[in-house]
């Protein structure tokens, strides 16, 4: 059998979900593991993975749920992802003037 060598480089795009906290990120390789669209690939143990496909990310946020060292992974949802939440009056109140 013939071995196949693959060479991988970011794309690069407007977004960028992820980021990785060096100082405590222990490069276990647990969130590229874990991730359903492979938008990252761990390539040095030890080191954090590099986010090869930023563009391609759910925001599931299933690799920082994964993660065993809790802010190693910040995980930042694009503005049209983000909800405002608005308090709301109840049935029948009136809004102050």
């Amino acid at each position: 059998m013939r071995k196949v060598e693959f060479t991988a480089r970011p794309v690069s795009c407007s977004v960028n979900p992820l980021t990785f906290d060096r100082e405590l990120c222990i490069g276990c390789g647990q969130c590229a593991s874990v991730c359903q669209v492979d938008v990252m690939a761990q390539f040095e143990k030890g080191a954090p993975p590099v986010v090869l496909y930023p563009g391609e990310c759910y925001y599931c946020g299933s690799c920082v749920m994964v993660c065993p060292v809790k802010g190693a992974i910040h995980l930042r949802h694009p503005l049209m992802n983000q909800t405002k939440f608005v308090e709301t009056r109840a049935a029948g109140e009136q809004a102050e003037r």
